[in-house]
């Protein structure tokens, strides 16, 4: 038996179920067309009882035209207009089959992905049980590990006895390498040794050539002119005549004689401006030693008590033991001058090394100086005095030279001193006392008198 509204349904005149936007703008005189497709379909006829949320429908009007009657004929025929698009809108809701659809295609998903999250969790705790040992692969394998180990260690002997022999190479050569460089070495060395013997050898030999030159007394300009007017007044010939040399022999003779006389006064033909026999003196000495206490016999040598410091300006003429001994091995002596000089050399005398008991007790390092004390009866004009001590000379007093050994002044621009100190540093050996025999101050005298005094 058929519902109320089915029958309404079916008594409502038809409308076209084609959701298109076309529909709605089809005249009315399409409804036979209409109802013929509802016979080619299948119709969904829906309860047409008002749903008490949807409003109730408006009034019909023949004036909405057209649209408004099929959309109305739609309605009363229960079928389901789809919703009209707005311009620019969104399109409309999904149905929802396709919502209920795509639902349980994620759902079937996630059934999945828990499925093989499980299974993996399911393998990771219950692990599959090793294989089976194949005894015999594993045997195969440790064959073959045996093998390749027997194979590395003939390498490495092979590789070690290669390495010994190439180290044994080496050192052979090495060695022999190291022969020929200390035979060359040792070669170079000798040869080097003899060019310095011959060396030193020159050296000495240029140096006493050295000692001796400057052991030479070279004559001044002043004293050759003078000797050589003497020469020509004692020849009695002018400027222009000539020289006879029998003249010249005559006269050599002469000066030479008379230096032999020099010599023979004072042993170096040098005037000494320091001897005690023409007005020297000294004024002042370090610490004399006593020699009387050391005993009777180096009391005799020395002079005993007798000695004086007069004896270092007096000839000693070569004796052992005329000296005036100092105590220890360091000490000074100051010595007035006869008068003011420009020194030139300093001699200092010990007792020749053949005749002497002892060659320690002489000086060894020395140093001398000068000054001008100013006294009421010198008088030097034009040259300048040394009012402040000025350093003269430094030597060294040697025993392999002669005894008496003479040494220049060196500090340049020397003024006039009257004043001269000697300070000796050291001796040859003792501790005890040194020997000074003699001391001589060499010089010339300014060539006019009257003297000014430097106060630098």
């Amino acid at each position: 038996m058929a519902s109320p509204s089915l029958a309404a349904a079916a008594a409502s005149p038809l409308t076209s179920l084609d959701p298109s936007p076309n529909a709605a703008s089809r005249p009315a005189s399409a409804s036979a067309s209409a109802a013929a497709a509802l016979r080619k379909r299948p119709v969904l006829l829906l309860d047409q009882r008002p749903h008490p949320s949807t409003p109730n429908p408006p009034p019909l009007d023949s004036s909405s035209g057209p649209n408004y009657l099929s959309a109305a004929a739609a309605a009363a025929a229960g079928v389901a207009q789809p919703p009209r698009r707005k311009k620019g809108g969104t399109s409309s809701a999904r149905p929802r089959w396709q919502t209920a659809l795509s639902v349980a295609a994620k759902n079937a998903v996630l059934l999945a992905v828990l499925l093989y999250v499980g299974d993996l969790a399911w393998r990771w705790s219950h692990p599959a049980p090793p294989p089976p040992v194949d005894h015999a692969a594993l045997a195969g394998y440790d064959a073959r590990v045996a093998d390749v180990e027997a194979s590395l260690a003939r390498a490495f002997r092979m590789l070690q006895v290669q390495l010994e022999a190439v180290d044994r190479k080496i050192d052979g050569e090495v060695g022999a390498a190291r022969g020929d460089l200390a035979a060359l070495l040792e070669e170079k060395r000798l040869e080097l040794e003899g060019q310095l013997k011959r060396l030193d050898a020159r050296t000495d030999e240029l140096n006493d050539a050295f000692i001796g030159l400057k052991g030479m007394e070279f004559v001044r300009k002043d004293e050759f002119e003078k000797f050589w007017n003497e020469v020509k007044e004692s020849l009695g010939s002018g400027s222009g005549a000539e020289v006879d040399l029998d003249q010249v022999r005559a006269l050599a003779r002469e000066i030479t004689m008379r230096e032999i006389e020099k010599h023979g006064a004072d042993g170096i033909g040098r005037a000494d401006y320091a001897v005690a026999s023409a007005g020297g003196k000294v004024v002042g000495h370090s610490e004399a030693y006593d020699a009387g206490k050391r005993g009777s016999i180096i009391s005799a040598i020395l002079g005993g008590d007798n000695a004086s410091p007069q004896k270092m300006l007096q000839p000693s003429f070569g004796e052992p033991g005329q000296c005036f001994p100092l105590q220890g091995s360091s000490g000074f002596v100051e010595i007035k001058l006869r008068n003011g000089i420009i020194p030139d050399a300093i001699t200092l005398e010990h007792v020749s090394k053949d005749v002497a008991y002892d060659m320690s007790t002489a000086p060894k390092d020395c140093r001398v100086s000068g000054w001008y004390e100013e006294t009421h009866n010198e008088a030097y004009s034009g040259h300048v005095a040394s009012a402040k001590r000025t350093a003269l000379t430094e030597f060294m007093y040697d025993l392999d030279k002669k005894n008496v050994q003479t040494f220049d002044i060196t500090a340049p621009d020397v003024g006039i001193v009257n004043m001269v100190r000697l300070d000796f540093t050291s001796n040859h050996g003792s501790s005890a006392l040194t020997c000074i025999y003699r001391i001589r101050v060499h010089g010339h005298e300014p060539l006019s008198p009257g003297v000014s005094i430097s106060q630098s």
